[in-house]
């Protein structure tokens, strides 16, 4: 889009576009209403006329993210919506910037809290009823028989262990550079995922296999 002028069609989503664009580039604290209307080719008072100011501009940004996010965190494993989850803040990184800075826009803006709060319920609902144990699923779930309380605790641990690891990988702070991300960031959820008494088993524990019972105890008398 840069260096093209807008003409005609959907102004908004050009804007959108365009916030997008300036963010990557330069960052969110250097935005200007006036270098997203130079981006767009239109007049300085167009952004204004759409969004009011930056921060309803950085609002219908914020909303979109919501949106978007919502759409990839249903279906699927747990473990994969959190694959999801590092995948949409590597693509749209200006947004998954926005979308967790609510000082920079207005948080209790309508259409923002119904798209926040729809992204949450693709989380919560992927935690409650998506992540039944199976070879190769997700970060294991304590929500047992739809208890919701462990359904939302569940969501927030893996809300919580996605966005950790994209903010990491996003600044630059995480090791292995050299990997892909994506299939880094599902070997760590696969990793987590392991069962409570796997976490303190060593690898000679899994190369040895099970224990042999000591035979004394095989021949001992239950009753002496």
């Amino acid at each position: 889009m840069r260096g093209m002028a807008y003409h005609h069609g959907d102004l908004r989503r050009v804007l959108l576009e365009a916030t997008a664009e300036a963010i990557e580039e330069n960052g969110v604290a250097a935005l200007s209403m006036r270098d997203l209307a130079r981006r767009a080719g239109v007049s300085h008072a167009a952004p204004t006329h759409h969004f009011g100011d930056k921060a309803g501009l950085l609002t219908a940004f914020a909303a979109e993210g919501y949106e978007q996010l919502a759409q990839e965190l249903a279906g699927g494993s747990f473990l994969e919506m959190g694959v999801a989850y590092v995948r949409f803040a590597l693509t749209r990184r200006a947004q998954f910037e926005v979308m967790y800075r609510p000082d920079l826009y207005h948080a209790d803006d309508p259409a923002l809290v119904a798209a926040r709060a729809k992204s949450a319920e693709a989380l919560y609902d992927r935690a409650e009823h998506g992540n039944q144990k199976s070879a190769g699923d997700g970060i294991q779930s304590d929500a047992r028989n739809g208890n919701q309380k462990d359904a939302r605790i569940t969501g927030q641990a893996g809300w919580s262990i996605a966005h950790g690891f994209a903010t990491l990988w996003l600044s630059g702070a995480f090791p292995d550079r050299d990997q892909d991300p994506i299939a880094l960031a599902r070997a760590l959820f696969q990793e987590l995922n392991r069962a409570p008494e796997d976490l303190n088993r060593t690898p000679e524990d899994v190369d040895r296999g099970p224990e042999e019972p000591d035979p004394d105890e095989l021949d001992r008398d239950p009753e002496a």
